[in-house]
């Protein structure tokens, strides 16, 4: 069995359910049936065999989401290649290294932007043969680069496959009953936020094992559903999501993590599903919360209120129901007489909230939203909190690239929140300390894993692999906390603990989240690496600062360097970290912020965040290394 596989015969039961939904030359949302859709692949499919593709070879991937991507993918592993992806947003130099380090014979290119990219360094490709291309919209500015590399359009691949599968009907699917579980699949090359990309080999094992699990353990999907895809297709979380769906009977639409585009998206599919990564979540509550705070300042009492009381509510049944994180065994019948009277009080508040103020918020959602997933890092729990409060689910998945990447997500039904959900049942998986000890639920510690879903290695890297793998068990390099039912809380990074000089240890995403619950900071990095101290590099919140800035009369000539240096502006922001990040809100002395530099530009990704929003470190360091300086003089 394969991934392709097991797909189509998803599509064979399903034959007239949408597999895709794709936007027309208008911008209107067409649906792609999944008898059209396998046909498609096998066509695709055909068309690479037609060309030279081989079984066990690795094909580059450089586009971003499009109906091209999932097809080709698909039939690149039907064929028994792997294929070896990568955005648009990603670096020329990390395009070379990752198609030459992988051994890229032939390569897809979403476009001639990108295969221009590409052939500027051609003479680091040795091995390039062929460049595909999804579209040829600049055919002069390619053939004066292109040397002896073939160049050919994807459509006219299309055209190959149908004249060979008029030739032989089942030329692919001989190729496809020839694959098997162990295959490898893909190698996805790592975002690089520690260094050089290494590129993890996954087979169709690894993903064959999430989409057993989670489509009926975890998420309750059902035939003929729709996910709202805006992840980068070729990262890991997205593309095991969407075989998940594929394989369940559901169809996916793309769109793109840009308000204005999604909103009006979702408006058109109506969707019950969506994936994100934590800070577009954060990003809706901190518009919708920029939103009421320019109202009448009853109307911002009143939302606030029924926020606060969403939230209670929400604790209160999950103590009822039993779904609090147990990080030591807590009473049932305790829980259970604590929670029904205040559940019976605040009952009649929170529906008339849901009148009044939740309703208003799941309207954008649409009428037919299930519930939303957040994989790729942290979700801050302001966003968690807000979200179930108001009605929309939001839950939490866990995993890393290595496991392919799923490793735990919340349950549908009865999410334990606080935490990213139970570890599959037939994953093992350790929480050990410093010194490799287990430690009990409760206690933090390195969490190790070992099942089906790991990676067989990092691809011509065996150094890199025995850091990490041994003995089939996983390093993940995740500092968690695990509770007595198996959920397991994120506590940060290995590799991210802050030493400071005096030997204390901080976790510095606990510290950043609870920060970005302020409406003035967009973004943020702790910094304090064996310094006395914790300093910060914030971005805040341009309309809302400026929008103060006039309010408070403070003058400046529309110039955010200016206005950033204002001692009136930079109040505000202190105000709002010292109300955050104190010692009444269970934070130790030392963890307190003493420093901190605003910024006037926010964080990007392909700069210094990954393509999963998470922010690469080491290059701030290196990029904003002056400013950091001048804060721990």
């Amino acid at each position: 069995m394969t991934v392709t596989k097991k797909i189509k015969e998803t599509c064979i039961k399903y034959p007239d359910a949408p597999a895709l939904y794709v936007k027309d030359k208008e911008g209107k949302f067409e649906s792609i049936l999944r008898k059209d859709f396998y046909r498609k692949i096998e066509t695709a499919g055909a068309g690479f065999l037609e060309i030279g593709l081989k079984r066990g070879e690795h094909i580059g991937i450089i586009s971003d989401n499009r109906k091209e991507w999932i097809i080709s993918d698909l039939a690149i592993m039907g064929l028994g290649a792997a294929d070896v992806p990568r955005g648009s947003d990603s670096t020329a130099a990390e395009i070379t290294f990752i198609l030459n380090h992988a051994d890229c014979r032939i390569v897809i290119a979403e476009n001639s932007s990108l295969a221009v990219r590409i052939l500027d360094n051609k003479q680091s490709l040795p091995l390039l043969e062929k460049l595909i291309l999804f579209e040829n919209n600049d055919v002069s500015l390619i053939n004066e680069k292109k040397g002896n590399i073939e160049i050919i359009a994807f459509d006219d691949i299309m055209d190959l496959g149908r004249k060979n599968l008029e030739q032989d009907s089942e030329i692919f699917n001989r190729e496809l009953d020839k694959g098997n579980k162990d295959d490898v699949a893909t190698i996805i090359y790592t975002s690089g936020t520690t260094g050089t990309p290494k590129g993890v080999v996954l087979t169709h094992r690894n993903f064959l094992f999430q989409i057993d699990r989670v489509k009926d353990d975890y998420l309750l999907l059902k035939p003929y559903q729709r996910i709202m895809s805006i992840l980068p297709i070729w990262h890991s979380f997205e593309r095991t999501c969407e075989y998940i769906f594929l394989e369940v009977g559901g169809g996916i639409a793309y769109s793109k993590p840009i308000g204005a585009v999604l909103l009006a998206d979702m408006a058109a599919i109506n969707p019950h599903w969506m994936l994100a990564v934590p800070r577009l979540f954060e990003g809706v509550r901190a518009a919708v919360f920029r939103k009421v705070n320019t109202g009448k300042k009853a109307s911002k009492i009143l939302f606030k209120f029924f926020v606060k009381i969403g939230e209670l509510y929400n604790n209160m049944t999950a103590m009822l129901i039993g779904t609090v994180p147990q990080f030591r065994k807590r009473c049932r019948v305790m829980d259970i007489c604590l929670s029904i009277i205040p559940l019976m009080l605040l009952w009649p508040w929170k529906m008339l909230g849901s009148v009044l103020v939740y309703s208003k918020i799941k309207k954008l959602f649409g009428n037919s939203f299930v519930l939303a997933v957040s994989g790729g890092g942290a979700l801050p729990p302001s966003s968690r909190n807000f979200f179930n409060a108001i009605g929309v689910g939001l839950n939490e998945g866990y995993g890393l690239t290595e496991a392919a990447p799923i490793l735990a997500v919340c349950k549908h039904k009865r999410p334990v929140h606080g935490t990213v959900g139970p570890i599959f049942d037939d994953t093992e998986f350790k929480v050990l300390d410093k010194d490799l000890k287990p430690v009990p639920p409760g206690k933090q510690g390195v969490l190790y894993v070992k099942g089906d879903q790991i990676m067989k290695g990092y691809y011509k890297n065996q150094e890199e692999t025995d850091k990490v793998l041994k003995d089939g068990w996983l390093n993940t390099g995740d500092i968690v906390i695990a509770t007595v039912n198996r959920e397991i809380k994120i506590v940060g990074r290995e590799k991210e603990t802050i030493v400071l000089i005096g030997g204390e240890n901080i976790e510095p995403v606990p510290i950043e989240d609870k920060c970005l619950e302020s409406e003035y900071i967009d973004q943020m990095v702790l910094l304090g690496q064996d310094q006395k101290f914790l300093a910060a590099l914030i971005i805040p919140n341009f309309d809302l600062i400026q929008q103060k800035a006039a309010d408070m009369g403070i003058p400046y000539a529309m110039d955010r360097d200016e206005l950033l240096l204002s001692p009136e502006i930079n109040g505000i922001i202190e105000k709002e970290i010292k109300q955050r990040i104190s010692t009444k809100n269970g934070f130790k002395q030392f963890e307190v912020i003493f420093r901190f530099k605003l910024l006037p530009k926010a964080f990007e990704v392909g700069r210094e965040l990954t393509p999963s929003m998470k922010v690469k470190r080491a290059v701030v360091n290196e990029l904003y290394a002056k400013e950091i300086k001048e804060l721990f003089k």
